[in-house]
Formats: structure tokens, sequence, C-alpha cells
């Protein structure tokens, strides 16, 4: 049982909200709809509804997210312990756009409750989604030693500790315990997702590959809502040695083969577009699928990671109107639009501006864009391997505008982390070939 007090709550309504929370942590099954049947077990039942507002709150959506401030008005008044009031806090901030603020909240409340396993995944998602790796593992490591190895929810801590190393650089750390923690269940896709990344980072494209498939099993069933992006991690595997016709295969397939409506599968698949394009591929009309999805979540307003991918997909379908309505949102946004407005201005901006001028070919503006922004990309969304687009781009944009100095040190940086990587080696064979004409 995850429920550490249930303040009399009705036993069904507990095992409802369990396996809502179980279904949260291993991102399987339905958690909302599990919630709901605790709600109507038990209506007055403040962590089912609290729980569920995070779901909402964590989607990135802005339909989502307006569901989300509707079921916080309803819970508030059920909310009596010092943990569920702790909750309403962190979700005030969270839908306030103020993510750094319910984050800290978080970093409180599970110093307070080390064994609230909700609160812990969602301010592990909070640092996520701002992109703080030094709190995606330390707030982990804060708690684990209240943790013991018999108690439920133990290997999905481990999953998350596994993710926050990944992101601060801890590699041979991360992919010791991210093992151990889909030993002890195999079914977590977060952890099997946490060693992918180290993968990813250290550019191990062949490893990477026989991991995918020797878990395909467990990480590919039609309830997992976390299967696109890991399928999408092993297209960057495929795509890094060389095979480009199994990329495409698996983003018609897998990426884009049910055409998921869902934010972070759509910031995939715009990635990968992306990616595909500056490798010379021509992708087709599978950008305006991709940008027509979008259109329900890039408003300009909720998160600026969404809009930066929905803009590639904006360019490549043609819409240049869209890029230049998220710009103008971004431009006029004032302090009410809280911190994800400040995200948007600082760095949101230019790094649609650089991808636009990319995409129309002004590769030295793309230069002057980027290189700057490349260093405070990390203020805001996504992991170090989502981010890598930027230094590819970058390192693209110098080879084509014959910024050969440039291209060069960008190709030697990238080829220093994936010395193996044949898109890296090819930066530099390109670089210096560039390099060597103009000496001539």
């Amino acid at each position: 049982m995850y429920l550490a007090n249930a303040n009399g709550v009705d036993g069904t309504a507990i095992e409802h909200f369990d396996a809502a929370v179980r279904a949260f942590n291993i991102y399987r099954g339905d958690p909302v709809a599990l919630a709901d049947q605790a709600i109507e077990a038990a209506p007055d039942f403040a962590m089912a509804h609290i729980l569920k507002a995070y779901l909402f709150g964590l989607a990135t959506e802005p339909e989502a997210t307006a569901e989300a401030k509707s079921i916080l008005e309803t819970v508030t008044p059920l909310a009596k312990t010092e943990n569920e009031m702790s909750h309403i806090a962190a979700l005030e901030a969270l839908l306030g756009n103020n993510w750094t603020d319910a984050a800290v909240q978080l970093d409180r409340h599970n110093i307070e409750f080390p064994h609230d396993i909700v609160g812990l995944q969602a301010g592990h998602l909070m640092d996520f989604y701002r992109a703080n790796a030094r709190n995606l593992r330390d707030r982990v490591a804060r708690v684990l030693p209240k943790w013991s190895e018999d108690q439920p929810g133990y290997s999905v801590v481990l999953g998350m500790y596994s993710f926050g190393l990944e992101e601060a650089g801890d590699y041979a750390r991360a992919e010791a315990v991210g093992r151990e923690a889909t030993e002890r269940e195999p079914l977590d896709c977060w952890a099997h997702h946490a060693v992918a990344h180290v993968l990813e980072m250290q550019g191990r494209a062949e490893d990477g590959i026989e991991w995918m498939a020797s878990r395909e099993p467990h990480w590919t069933g039609d309830d997992n809502f976390f299967k696109v992006h890991n399928w999408w991690h092993n297209a960057l595997y495929h795509l890094d040695v060389g095979k480009s016709d199994t990329v495409i295969e698996l983003y018609d397939a897998r990426i884009r083969g049910d055409e998921s409506q869902v934010a972070l599968d759509l910031v995939d698949a715009s990635a990968l577009l992306w990616r595909l394009h500056m490798e010379g591929h021509d992708v087709g009309d599978r950008w305006t699928e991709v940008a027509q999805c979008w259109d329900a979540h890039a408003d300009g307003k909720l998160y600026p990671f969404n809009d930066w991918h929905a803009v590639m997909s904006y360019l490549g379908a043609g819409r240049e109107d869209e890029v230049s309505r998220i710009l103008d949102q971004y431009r006029s946004a004032g302090e009410s639009g809280g911190e994800t407005a400040r995200w948007a201005q600082a760095t949101g901006l230019p790094l649609i501006q650089g991808f636009r001028a990319f995409w129309e070919g002004r590769y030295d503006d793309t230069v002057d864009i980027l290189h700057p922004a490349r260093y405070v990309a990390n203020s805001f969304g996504g992991s170090h391997a989502q981010r890598d687009i930027i230094d590819w781009t970058l390192t693209e944009a110098a080879v084509r505008s014959g910024k050969s100095g440039v291209a060069e040190a960008m190709a030697s940086e990238r080829l220093a982390v994936k010395p193996h990587s044949p898109i890296n080696r090819r930066f530099l064979k390109r670089a210096t070939a560039s390099h060597q004409a103009v000496g001539e």
C-alpha cells in the first residue's frame, strides 16, 4: 500500500488510489481513470483529487492545465492534513506557471514526508520540466536513506535517482542504479529510459540498440504511456549509426503510428523530423500532420519548450504565421505570465529565432543567435539529449555558413563526447574540408 495515512477513507477507495499511484509511477495504464474510481468511492478523498490534479497539471497542455485548475478548486476545501495542504501550495504555484516555486515547495514537502511517492515523483517531474539537473539528482538523494528495499515503490525511487544521476553527468552510477531498478521492476519505463539516456549521452549507440531490443516487451505495450519516447531514443541510436531508413520506418510505425495528440509525443516527432531534415532527408508532408496536432497546445503562454518544438513543425509545414504568433506572444507577455513567461523571453525567443534563421537558410544568423543561446538553454525544459538538437543545429549551420573555425570547434566538442559517432565524424570532415577550401 502506497498511502501512509488514509484518514478513515473507505478501503475500496484506497485500493483504487494505490493502483492509480502505481500506474503513475511506472507510466502504464490509466491513472486518471483509477483516481476517478477512488473519488467515486470516497468523494472527499483529498489525495485522490491531488493526484489527479498533478496528472493534468504536469501534462504541459493548455486544456489539461485548465482541468487541473478546476480540480484544485474542488480539492482545496477538502485538504485538512499538513501533507495535503502542502500539496495544495505546490499545485497553486505550478498552475500559476511558477515551476520553481512549486518545485521548492515540494523540496520541503519531500523532506517532511519522504515516503510520499506522489510528492516525490511530482517534484522529480518538475525538476525535469525546468531542466534542473542538480535537483533531479539531489531531490531523490535527500530521501533515499529513508527508504528500505522491501518498501513498495523502492524500485521507482531508484529509477528516478538513476535519471537524476544521468542528468548530473554521473553516468556509471546512473547506469548501475537504473539497471538495478529495472531488475526489481521490469515494467518501470522511467528507469529503462534513464539507462537509455546514459547510453545516448556516452555515444554508445550499438549498446543502446541492444538495450532497447533486449527489453522491448517491457516498454512497448499499448498501455505504456512512455513507449513513444522510448521509441524516439531507439531512433536516435539508429540515426547515430547512419541507419536513416530505419529511423524513418520507426517514425512512421512507432512514433506517429497512432498519431498521438500528447505534447510529449509531439516533441519527439518534431525533434526527430528536424534531425532528419538536417541530415538531408526529405520527410515529405510529415511536418503537416505534426503541425496540425500542435495547434491544440502551442499557445505561446504555457510552456515554451513545447512552443519551440511546435515551431519546428510550423516551419516545416510552411506556416510562418504561427511562428510569428508565438514570437509576438513572447514579446508582449508581462510579469503576469509567471516564470514561464520569463523562460519564453530569455530562452524561447532566441531558440525560435535561431531555428527560423536556419530553416530560411540564414546560417550566419543562426550561428550568431544559437551560440550564446546554447548556454542558457538548460534554464527551461527537457533533458540533455533533447536539448542536443541546439548544438546539432548550430554545428550544421556553422558548416553550411563556411564559418570553418566555428564548425571545427563545434565538431571537435561533439567528438570529445561521442568519438565514435558517424554524424560527428562527418561534421569534422566537412568542417575541415571547408577550412582547407578557404585556405586555398
